[in-house]
C-alpha cells in the first residue's frame, strides 16, 4: 500500500498551473524558434565572409550521387572567391534528374566542353605488357 502526503501533493499541483484555481495544468513548456532568426545569423556568418549577389541567376540544379537534383527556381546565390564559398537560398525541389534532363543537357554539354581533353599522345609512352606477371609473383614466394 502506498501512502501519499497530501499536503505535499497539492503543492505540486500548485506549481504547474498556468492560470488560477481549476485551469488545465501544462505538461512541459514549449518554446517554439523562429526561421526568421537562423535566417539573421547564416546572413551575419556570410556577411564576415564578404560575399557578393551575383544577380541573374534563373535556376540552380544540383545533382547528387544517387540520381536525385537539388533544383531551385529563380535562387538567390550569394558567393566569395577568396574563401570558395557559395551560398544558395530559395525553395527547393527534390526532383528526379530524368524529370529534368531534356532542360539541363545543354548545360551539362557545356561542362563537358570545358572539361581538359585526354590525349591520345600519353598512350604512346604507356609500354605493352609482355609477361604474366601473376605466375612469376607466385612461384617468387616458394
Amino acid at each position: 500500500m502506498v501512502v501519499i502526503d497530501q499536503d505535499k501533493l497539492l503543492k505540486m499541483q500548485q506549481s504547474v498551473r498556468i492560470g488560477g484555481k481549476g485551469t488545465a495544468r501544462r505538461k512541459k513548456k514549449i518554446v517554439h524558434k523562429s526561421v526568421a532568426t537562423d535566417d539573421k545569423k547564416l546572413q551575419t556568418s556570410l556577411k564576415k565572409l564578404q560575399v557578393n549577389n551575383i544577380p541573374g541567376i534563373e535556376e540552380v540544379n544540383i545533382i547528387k550521387e544517387d540520381g536525385n537534383v537539388i533544383h531551385f527556381n529563380n535562387p538567390k546565390v550569394q558567393a566569395t572567391v577568396q574563401a570558395n564559398t557559395f551560398a544558395i537560398s530559395g525553395n527547393p525541389e527534390t526532383k528526379q534528374i530524368s524529370d529534368l534532363l531534356p532542360g539541363i543537357l545543354q548545360h551539362l554539354a557545356g561542362l563537358s566542353n570545358q572539361m581538359p581533353k585526354p590525349s591520345d599522345e600519353d598512350d604512346e609512352d604507356v609500354p605493352v605488357l609482355v609477361d604474366d606477371f601473376d605466375e612469376a609473383s607466385r612461384t617468387e614466394g616458394v
